[in-house]
């Protein structure tokens, strides 16, 4: 974007701080920044956050967001690096801190487990007799909120940057699809780019421009008590807040429960209460006069709800039984439904971007990471997770965001397993199929509301009768949840008969208009020119060609595509992209329209594929009928299709698609013709761990905007005689000439048993190297298989190790894909013939 845009940022917190500051870095110069309170103490959530930086977080994106603004306010001289120490109480947590120190070994952050005595030796005030271990990661500690803010105020004002304090947004102006200025009470602010970092007054000024932002205001219970005897007498009690620290920050996330020093006091946080929703309209204008203990986001002291908070306290640090609570406030804090911010530019309009769900310990990364966007088009670290646009409309609905924002500072400090759904709301997406499937026992998993089947248990009786080489192994307690041995025979059942597979839940979109090819040879890295009946798998890329998706695009007529894509943010960047280039050349227009609702899908594949589909369609499936990645309209028992020859688990097949109003009937009529081949439902279990023997990535897991298509192994999804310009392309081409500073690779664990879940780090001479992005048990090749990324000198045949809570498990760098490199059975044409290996399994087929 041009750097002479007018910019109004909307909340002069520490986010807003940030961004002002880092857009300055980068050579903006026309920043107004709008602050309804006053700048010394604005009473937001900066005002009263206790500044604990955590850094090591499940999320890589999360982890080096937090690494930064941790650089950022040393650099600030704003933040006292008492490191962090976590200390388990239970066994569970023990095991779980092992679990995070993988993801600080995969993210590159320093750390150690430590036993009870050395949590001891670093924080003498513990209970030995409780704690059991912990997790010490010595760059962590106190972040100076407060005093950040106004430093990088006064640097900015320095810089240029205006602030306007006292001062109340009332609207948002905009000239159709743009906004154009803020509305304050003395008029108009111009602006080009608006920048709400509002904090939980954001859902207040997304509805202003009528945004819905999925954020929840929630209270949460801080304490201090009074002088801790055993911490009297230090010279550091009479430093400013935050700099009166000496011991490291901790958490006793056992009980919902952590800890910082103030001076000679203790700061207590309390996540185990009652949540607490707020609306922020409801707290009233900012008054001119904030202080510590007035202010909006400040909100009255619930003791009743602190009782078993303190009780767990004086039984963990024995010291505070010599003191009381003096002071405690329930401070407002955003939560959002999956626990991640709120980034980006917001859909459907121009210029309006959101920093909203930001914590202090995120505030300096996320802050960069949107003034990359704005002054280059991409961040450097990859903000998928934290995109606006990433949720699903049904996700965006108030009663959902209230719901689940609410469940996760419940279970903010839980031990979640990595596939753990939510438990409510559930059931609020439903295939056509839904009722088929749960007469089968499938057992379902969540996810962007839909409800997805992962195996079922009409598929256990088979299992006795598997042959020997496929029967699944043993797996520990931790990867065995939420996974049944039943994989293995829908596996089987895939490879050498035939399944099918519900698909409604992967994203379809229609994009047609006189301009479709036009917008689709812009965007992809394919060649969207080719004749109707064609599939493509293309990439979407950025500017850096760092991989913004992979999709399918079959041309369905001239100016007819569907594009099978990953998430609800490819549809937000197809819409955007249609609707500038109907305005630059409104001859070229182009709809985009979500179908994935209004359509479903099944995914039958399997040697006996074509065998079943010749009773009950007339239509030519064939080699010459329906070629490999070919599409058309067919019918199939009396109902209108789209089939589309292509697989995700390497064998014969389509995908068949029909409106909703014909699914239920669609499944049974495959069901019935399937039974004399052995059909059986298969679910995702399976699915995803024959994707993986074929090598298949999965985007968003397996690569990112972080990677090229070199690096990715996905570069032959890159036309290179391509003539048109498409986005990316420049960069492309440099990086050819390049040599990839990493790679996605293949791995096998050697012991042909020991399962990993992904992220976890990856070592080679001892030395912590990458990490695993997917895994499974591959059922055909018999071992389970890892993806990770790894420098180019861990080299094929090479034997690695990957940190498994604290175990080291030995695998190999092998060759992709693993099962049919020649693609031989995606190919097949003619009659099934068992082999005659496998007539003596002829019960099972």
């Amino acid at each position: 974007m041009a750097l002479t845009q007018r910019v109004v940022i909307i909340g002069a917190g520490i986010v807003g701080a940030n961004v002002a500051d880092e857009m300055i870095s980068r050579g903006w110069k026309d920043i107004t920044v709008v602050e309804q309170g006053p700048l010394h103490m604005p009473g937001g959530s900066t005002s009263h956050a206790p500044g604990l930086v955590f850094q090591t977080n499940a999320s890589k994106t999360m982890t080096h967001l937090a690494r930064y603004t941790v650089e950022k306010l040393l650099s600030l001289d704003c933040f006292n690096q008492v490191g962090g120490l976590e200390v388990a109480t239970t066994p569970e947590r023990l095991e779980d801190l092992k679990r995070k120190h993988g993801y600080a070994s995969s993210w590159g952050i320093a750390s150690r487990l430590v036993t009870t005595e050395e949590c001891l030796q670093m924080y003498p005030l513990l209970n030995k007799d409780k704690v059991l271990g912990g997790l010490h990661v010595p760059h962590d500690g106190l972040a100076l909120a407060t005093r950040a803010t106004k430093l990088l105020i006064q640097r900015t004002r320095n810089a240029g940057v205006r602030y306007l304090e006292l001062t109340l947004v009332t609207g948002i102006e905009r000239s159709g699809r743009r906004v154009t200025g803020v509305r304050i009470p003395s008029g108009v602010i111009p602006a080009d780019i608006i920048i709400s970092c509002a904090g939980f007054w954001g859902v207040e000024v997304g509805a202003m421009v009528g945004v819905p932002i999925p954020l929840l205001p929630l209270a949460h219970q801080y304490a201090k008590t009074t002088p801790v005897p055993a911490l009297a007498g230090r010279h550091i009690n009479a430093l400013a807040n935050g700099q009166n620290a000496a011991l490291p920050i901790l958490r006793h996330q056992d009980q919902d429960l952590y800890y910082r020093e103030h001076g000679d006091q203790y700061g207590i946080g309390y996540y185990g209460h009652r949540p607490m929703p707020v609306v922020a309209a409801s707290l009233g204008l900012t008054p001119k006069h904030v202080d510590e203990k007035n202010m909006p986001s400040r909100l009255k002291f619930t003791t009743e709800d602190f009782d078993p908070a303190w009780k767990e306290t004086q039984d963990l640090l024995p010291a505070l039984r010599e003191t009381q609570i003096a002071d405690g406030f329930n401070g407002i804090f955003s939560f959002t439904p999956d626990g991640g911010p709120l980034v980006g530019q917001v859909p459907n309009l121009e210029g309006f971007f959101v920093a909203e769900a930001v914590w202090v310990t995120h505030s300096a990364g996320v802050a960069r990471a949107l003034a990359e966007v704005l002054t280059t088009g991409r961040s450097q670290i990859d903000l998928s997770e934290c995109e606006l646009s990433r949720f699903e409309e049904i996700q965006l609905s108030r009663d959902y965001v209230n719901e689940t924002s609410a469940q996760n500072f419940v279970e903010i400090y839980d031990v979640i397993h990595p596939m753990q759904p939510k438990e409510s709301p559930r059931d609020l997406r439903v295939s056509p199929f839904y009722g088929r499937e749960r007469e089968l026992g499938a057992f379902f998993l969540e996810h962007g509301g839909w409800e997805r089947p992962f195996w079922y248990e009409a598929n256990a009786e088979p299992l006795k009768y598997l042959p020997s080489q496929w029967q699944p192994v043993e797996r520990d307690a931790w990867s065995a949840q939420f996974y049944s041995p039943i994989a293995a025979v829908e596996a089987w059942k895939t490879r050498h008969a035939v399944a099918m597979y519900d698909m409604t839940s992967f994203h379809r979109f229609d994009v047609s208009g006189p301009g479709a090819v036009d917008l689709l040879q812009r965007l992809t890295t394919g060649d969207m020119t080719t004749k109707p009946g064609i599939i493509t798998y293309t990439l979407l890329l950025d500017d850096h060609a760092g991989i913004r998706s992979d999709i399918f695009v079959s041309r369905l007529s001239e100016d007819v595509f569907q594009i099978g894509a990953n998430t609800a943010m490819d549809l937000e960047y197809l819409v955007r992209e249609g609707r500038r280039q109907g305005q630059q050349t409104p001859s070229r227009w182009v709809q985009v329209r979500d179908i994935t609702g209004s359509t479903c899908c099944i995914g039958l594949w399997g040697p006996r594929a074509r065998d079943v589909i010749s009773t009950i369609s007339t239509d030519d499936f064939s080699n010459k009928g329906l070629p490999y990645f070919g599409v058309k309209s067919a019918t199939i028992a009396g109902i209108p299709v789209t089939a589309l020859r292509k697989s995700y688990v390497g064998e014969l097949g389509w995908e068949i698609q029909t409106s909703v109003e014909y699914g239920q009937r669609l499944w049974d009529a495959i069901w019935q013709a399937g039974k004399p081949q052995g059909l059986i439902a298969a679910g995702r279990s399976a699915f995803n761990a024959l994707r993986l023997e074929k090598g298949y990535r999965t985007w968003g897991i397996d690569m990112t905007t972080e990677h090229n298509p070199y690096e990715a192994g996905v570069a032959s999804a890159v036309k290179n005689d391509k003539r048109e310009n498409y986005v990316g392309k420049a960069a492309f081409q440099r990086l050819s000439r390049q040599a990839p500073t990493r790679q996605l690779r293949c791995l096998t664990i050697n012991d042909g048993r020991s399962m990993v879940l992904g992220k976890e780090p990856v070592f080679s001479n001892g030395k912590a190297v990458g990490y695993v992005t997917s895994a499974a048990f591959g059922h055909t090749v018999r071992k389970p298989i890892a993806y990770a990324w790894l420098p180019p000198g861990v080299t094929e045949g090479q034997t690695v190790e990957i940190e498994y809570f604290g175990r080291r498990i030995q695998a190999t760098i092998t060759a992709e894909p693993l099962y049919d490199p020649h693609m031989s059975r995606l190919h097949a044409d003619g009659p099934f013939v068992v082999p005659e290996s496998q007539k003596p399994l002829k019960h099972l087929l």
